[in-house]
């Protein structure tokens, strides 16, 4: 028996944990944490250590598969990027280059690799519409920092006195940093903060706000009242680096701590004691939730609000902030769009800032452009690393719109929800199966750090890594000029140029830093803003009709704006809580982890299902204006009063389909989807 250890990370999900996956004659059979790995030190979740069963599925899709009769049929790789050639082709040649849609998923737009190719093979073939998670999910935050520095900084909670989870439950998201919290609780003067509608595991060291969904606006509004009032600003940052403070000391006097506590649900003693202790810790951090604060009408100006919070008290690009690192030097492989994707023009600041151009059109409007041929006719998609019919809101829409499409080629691991309804599905590699490059690290927790991704074990059955799938498909369609590229090396070639961080990475497999994190930055270069400040009160949002300052908005549906649906609909419905077991749609079919964590549970507190004659893990129809489903009840005494909080990505309790994308956020067309009002009966 020949044993070996292969040093890599895992691409399940956005943080690229760093792994040691061990080998008995080339078949995978455990995975562990890299305790060398300076960023997760060793640490790795359940989905880590369940790769093995992943890629070994017997679920995984090991042959193309083509449409015919109504059934899918295994055939080979040369009739099905064949027929996928002819069917783009005549696309093209009927209705123009603009009426293909390429859709990349959460895990496409964090692997290098699978995002490129998925843009470059776009421009190739002229369409501009690239869609992406990034209109539903963590772009809205990216930009409104951009708004207020003109750079993307990161928590670096590292050296931080105070620490604010906002909307963020870590034990379920982002293990290694509820780690690292955890650490620092040992320090007596290291204070915590969690504003959450459900008391997590870190609640019990924390103070911790019991926020009614979607408020969150007006508790930062409340704050920063109570420290601009109190003077508890960082009056040489302000004075020397913002601009608009005396616009927002007026602004914020009419959102007092008493106005927020009636809307927040918070006593306003609470909000004026987590204000002083966030503002007078020094440095202090917030640390928000993947997508609990941006999937609102309000999603971008809440992200914007936290940042004016962290430039007001000083807490930007300082250790134990918000701080930047380098841009890594890669070469850019992406082809210049020559038209203007869905959305662009009606969404102008989340197409463009600036001239910084988003390579992404908004996912949203795809259903409508399908179904209604508004403002023009999508008649073709390709589909890579996402199941839209499970992930998006108003799931319906996005199942009728793409049944009707002329093509749909779907690629993936798995027959996935969306896969089913594809004329051609292409076997993709995981992400054990591909060599490539991990750089996330700057993007997700700030550190200037990238690694070769290693190859751990040959492709399962006939699959192909995305950028094979890729280039042989350009290929076929006459597109070869735009991928050249043979071999793997080749291809990570292609991203790093020639240089010390090329050497680096090739001699130490764990990774390599290639530059430091740009504490103080502001003293020595100016913002990227058009004032060349951090803009508290921003013009360019004013002059798009915008709000230049945050304003409080209640959700769409809610019961002060729809009194009357309250009445009908008495819960506040929440989505999307997280869990160790599963990264959105995926993992399910890994019985180690489905034995874990089998069904979705409706999350309610005992009193609240009391008072609806819901019992603990009883069936329940739970019922909202535009649908309803049954889901099992689990009893949760951490969670807020009035409040079901259930899971997303289960097919078979979608509870995207509870939910429509009738509100949007103005700016960024995130749908406000994250809390509706709901009923929940007995089943």
């Amino acid at each position: 028996m020949t044993t070996q250890t292969v040093i890599s990370d895992c691409m399940l999900c956005v943080w690229d944990c760093g792994i040691k996956a061990h080998l008995d004659n080339g078949r995978l059979v455990k995975v562990e944490g890299l305790p060398e790995h300076p960023i997760t030190k060793g640490y790795i979740c359940p989905r880590g250590e369940a790769l093995p069963d992943y890629v070994y599925s017997p679920s995984r899709l090991t042959t193309p598969m083509l449409r015919e009769n109504g059934r899918f049929q295994k055939v080979s790789w040369d009739t099905a990027l064949d027929y996928c050639a002819e069917k783009l082709n005549g696309i093209k040649e009927k209705y123009g280059p603009k009426a293909l849609a390429v859709f990349c998923g959460s895990v496409g737009v964090e692997n290098i690799e699978v995002a490129t190719f998925a843009r470059r093979f776009k421009g190739a073939y002229g369409t501009p519409n690239l869609l992406s998670v990034e209109n539903i999910c963590y772009r809205a935050r990216i930009l409104a920092r951009q708004v207020t520095f003109g750079r993307y900084p990161i928590d670096d909670p590292a050296d931080s006195r105070c620490l604010i989870l906002w909307g963020h439950n870590p034990d379920s998201s982002k293990g290694m940093l509820s780690e690292q919290i955890r650490a620092k609780l040992a320090d007596k003067d290291f204070q915590l903060i969690v504003v959450n509608p459900k008391r997590i595991p870190l609640s019990e060291k924390a103070y911790h706000l019991t926020i009614r969904p979607g408020t969150d606006a007006a508790l930062g509004l409340a704050m920063l009242n109570v420290i601009i009032n109190e003077d508890l600003y960082d009056k040489e940052f302000v004075a020397n680096y913002t601009v608009g403070f005396p616009e927002l000391v007026q602004h914020v006097q009419q959102y007092t701590p008493e106005w927020a506590q009636e809307v927040t649900w918070i006593p306003a003693s609470d909000i004026k004691n987590v204000a002083r202790i966030y503002a007078k810790a020094g440095p202090s951090c917030i640390s928000q939730g993947i997508n609990s604060l941006d999937q609102h009408r309000n999603g971008f100006q809440n992200s914007r609000l936290l940042s004016i919070m962290q430039a007001v008290t000083g807490n930007f690009a300082v250790p134990g902030g918000w701080v930047e690192g380098p841009r890594i030097p890669l070469a850019n492989l992406s082809l210049k769009d020559q038209e203007e994707p869905l959305g662009a023009s009606e969404y102008p600041i989340f197409s463009s800032l600036w001239g910084r151009k988003a390579p992404f059109g908004i996912a949203t409007l795809f259903p409508q452009a399908v179904l209604e041929g508004k403002p023009y006719p999508i008649k073709g998609a390709i589909i890579t690393a996402a199941n839209p019919v499970v992930s998006f809101p108003a799931a319906h829409q996005f199942k009728e719109a793409l049944s009707k499409l002329d093509f749909l080629a779907v690629m993936d691991p798995f027959l996935t929800e969306t896969a089913e309804l594809a004329d051609v599905v292409l076997p993709a590699c995981t992400c054990l199966e591909k060599g490539g490059l991990s750089y996330v690290y700057g993007v997700v927790f700030g550190e200037p750090y990238a690694m070769i991704h290693h190859k751990v074990i040959e492709p399962v059955g006939e699959s192909w890594p995305d950028w094979k799938i890729w280039c042989e498909l350009g290929r076929r369609m006459g597109l070869g000029e735009y991928f050249p590229w043979q071999e793997e090396e080749e291809v990570v070639n292609a991203f790093l140029q020639p240089g010390e961080l090329k050497d680096a990475l090739n001699l130490n497999p764990v990774g390599a830093y290639y530059g430091d994190k740009q504490y103080y930055i502001y003293k020595n270069k100016k913002p990227n803003t058009p004032s060349g400040k951090v803009e508290l009160y921003s013009q360019t949002l004013k002059d798009h009709g915008y709000d230049p300052i945050p304003v409080y908005m209640e959700p769409g549906i809610s019961p002060i704006n729809t009194p009357e649906l309250y009445k009908e609909f008495p819960l506040i419905l929440i989505s999307g809580e997280r869990s160790q077991q599963y990264t959105h749609t995926q993992q399910r079919m890994v019985p180690v982890l489905r034995n874990s964590n089998p069904e979705p549970l409706a999350k309610i507190n005992p009193a609240t299902a009391a008072q609806y004659g819901l019992l603990d893990g009883a069936m329940a129809k739970i019922e909202t204006k535009t649908g309803q489903m049954q889901m099992r009840v689990s009893f949760d005494k951490d969670l807020a009063l009035g409040v079901v909080s259930v899971p997303h990505g289960w097919a078979d309790a979608n509870v995207n389909l509870l939910v429509d994308m009738e509100v949007f956020d103005p700016i960024t067309a995130y749908p406000d989807f994250k809390t509706v009002l709901c009923k929940a009966t007995p089943a």
